[in-house]
């Protein structure tokens, strides 16, 4: 049982640290995700970002997903073709659910990005993070869609979830890091002492924060002084200079 999603988040980082990740980019499902997230972004330091999922329900049972878009420019559409086929949807139909969804998906987009705009993962190691998985649903939607942005590799990342769900992630991600697979799963806020509602306002605070912190580490980056040449470097400069 974890305290809370900082704790979480601060053991998660601990563990994907040892896996000495290239160009990290964490990437925080909203809202539960984002202060898991953000404690992986400060251990790796790495820059944070969102990725925002929006489900599309299934008519008359907006539980079912038949798709989902995944926040991007442009968005991707993400169709389960098993639930598509089973209630016999047209492309007329679909599209016409999906842009149901679509004013959601940008009133996500609008207030928890305001002036962060979306961080590049092409050619990087991104790093999908959840306060939980209990079905992965969600987090397999991310995982297709992050595919079409040409990373390096896909990693998830997440406290706790059921073992059936993890092997079913390892089958879409490069990685899977995961610290608790309990064997009764039940509800995923039992596996935390605290864990309460977030706010828009909270995604926000900890997107802002986490960006100060990345700026303020590209500064220092830059103000660090060239290093001293080695006794080893003089020597094969002094042995080039008397060659000549």
């Amino acid at each position: 049982m974890f305290r809370d999603r900082k704790e979480a988040g601060e053991k998660l980082g601990i563990e994907l640290g040892k896996l000495q990740l290239r160009q990290p980019v964490v990437l925080a499902l909203p809202r539960g995700g984002v202060p898991v997230a953000a404690e992986v972004a400060k251990a790796l330091k790495a820059p944070l970002d969102l990725i925002i999922v929006r489900k599309v329900g299934a008519p008359g049972n907006p539980e079912l997903a038949i798709a989902a878009i995944v926040d991007g420019d442009p968005p991707d559409i993400v169709l389960n073709r098993e639930i598509v086929e089973a209630y016999s949807l047209d492309d007329d139909a679909l599209r016409a659910l999906i842009a149901q969804e679509r004013p959601e998906l940008e009133r996500r987009r609008l207030a928890y990005r305001a002036k962060h705009p979306p961080l590049s993962i092409a050619g990087k190691t991104a790093i999908i993070v959840d306060d939980g998985a209990a079905t992965g649903t969600t987090i397999k939607v991310a995982i297709r869609a992050l595919r079409k942005r040409a990373p390096k590799e896909v990693v998830v990342a997440v406290p706790v979830s059921p073992r059936d769900t993890i092997s079913e992630l390892a089958g879409e991600a490069d990685r899977v890091v995961c610290l608790s697979q309990p064997a009764r799963f039940g509800a995923l806020g039992y596996h935390y002492l605290s864990f309460p509602q977030l706010s828009d306002s909270s995604v926000v605070a900890a997107m802002d924060e986490a960006a100060l912190r990345q700026a303020t580490r590209q500064r220092k980056n830059l103000k660090k002084p060239a290093g001293r040449p080695t006794i080893e470097t003089e020597r094969q400069r002094d042995g080039a200079t008397s060659k000549k």
